[in-house]
């Protein structure tokens, strides 16, 4: 029956969704089931004692100020931080070129609503991350997709996306969700010469960049564009936004992610998030500001590396052990995840319900590709299950696997 409020939504949740992972994790909490499924951090690398003391300290020396209304911009103290922490990497900013948000999913929704009017075309990597199509299409986004390869986006392909005129790149150079591909340093540098011949700014989305297991640091597209334009280390100006979070790295849980760019970029998006919710939480501010201090971030990432790093080396170990030479699936340099590949003949979505009763479950790729298509494609997150839920998990793919394409043989 038709309610009394299914005639008053704004038009624009016409091309509103839920998460395709949302969805899928409400299936897989099962407590015997294991899940491959979301872009979960380990949960036994949260360093939960850290927090404990950093909140008694936060609430005996600052408790009027952490429990407080705050500016919109974000902790003072905290922006100083990420500014000092991104002068490492070649980057010279100011607190001014930073904007706390409430996870980086806010940051891609305060994006969309300061720069996609209905029908702009934003260029994304095909595949590219489930969370900005979903925030750009509430604003009528239409996406002109790049493939990938495992060198990353091919530039070679982004030229004719960029002669429409589009909005602006989107792009995850390191470790890519959902594929844990990297783009390779003279990738990098042709984004940036294309964007600045056609005059189109770009979005560099990096959650992963400081999660390497293997291989040297790239510099940042950010870098590179600063590099590009006679190494200006004055003023942040570029043709670049920056998106970062401290969900990987501390714990998702703060929900706190951070935005550099323009001083004006962060004016505007200044004032469409005090419309949303006024400031990201005080007291999580000031908690991972107090819990980051002293050189104990550097610390944490190492163990996080450390962990990931053997889960990773675990599952594509068992992978070679487990699954059938039709499937094939990458091998990310960094980062959460890994992107397989079944035999055309398969769907995903169709071998998931198979896996699912076997109690394994991964995110078929569909729902990455914003034109459609990946329909025998999957994600495959290893940083989350423990190494024996790695070593069974993957066993029981490969099972679900061979019976899928051996009853596909048999039945010609």
């Amino acid at each position: 029956m038709q309610t009394p409020w299914e005639n008053r939504y704004a038009q624009r949740t016409q091309r509103m969704g839920s998460s395709a992972i949302r969805e899928l994790l409400k299936l897989t909490e099962k407590p015997d089931l294991i899940s491959f499924a979301g872009g979960l951090p380990a949960p036994d690398v949260f360093p939960v004692q850290a927090f404990q003391e950093a909140c008694n300290r936060v609430l005996q020396e600052q408790g009027t100020i952490a429990l407080q209304y705050s500016t919109t911009e974000g902790y003072l103290p905290l922006r100083e931080m990420i500014a000092r922490h991104t002068a490492r990497f070649g980057i010279e900013i100011t607190p001014e070129n930073i904007l706390i948000t409430s996870g980086s999913q806010q940051a891609l929704d305060l994006l969309g609503k300061i720069f996609i009017n209905r029908g702009d075309r934003v260029v994304v990597e095909d595949p590219t991350y489930l969370g900005a199509i979903q925030a750009w299409n509430a604003y009528g986004a239409e996406f002109l997709t790049v493939p990938m390869d495992s060198d990353g986006m091919v530039t070679d392909a982004l030229e004719e996306a960029l002669r429409s005129g589009p909005k602006f790149i989107y792009i995850l150079p390191n470790f890519q969700n959902p594929t844990g591909v990297t783009l390779t340093l003279e990738r990098r540098k042709r984004v940036v010469e294309l964007a600045d011949r056609y005059g189109v700014p770009i979005i560099e989305d990096d959650p992963y960049g400081q999660l390497r297991y293997e291989g040297q640091h790239l510099p940042s597209i950010v870098n590179l564009d600063r590099q590009f334009r006679d190494n200006c280390n004055i003023c942040y100006r570029g043709n670049v936004i920056y998106l970062s979070t401290f969900s990987k790295i501390l714990a998702p849980g703060l929900r706190l992610a951070w935005v550099i760019a323009p001083p004006e970029v962060i004016r505007k998006l200044v004032q469409a998030k005090q419309g949303a919710d006024l400031h990201t939480s005080t007291f999580n501010q000031v908690v991972a500001h107090e819990v980051s201090r002293n050189n104990f971030l550097d610390g944490h990432i190492e163990l996080i590396r450390r962990v990931y790093r053997e889960r990773r080396d675990l599952m594509l170990a068992a992978m070679d052990r487990h699954f059938p030479p039709e499937v094939d699936w990458t091998h990310p340099q960094g980062g959460l995840f890994l992107w397989g590949t079944m035999p055309e003949y398969l769907d995903a979505a169709d071998v998931l319900k198979t896996a699912i009763e076997y109690k394994v479950a991964f995110v078929p790729g569909s729902p990455f590709y914003a034109a459609g298509g990946g329909h025998n494609t999957m994600r495959i997150n290893f940083s989350n299950a423990i190494p024996e839920q790695i070593q069974v998990g993957v066993s029981r793919l490969g099972q679900v696997f061979s019976e899928k394409i051996a009853a596909k043989i048999v039945a010609g």
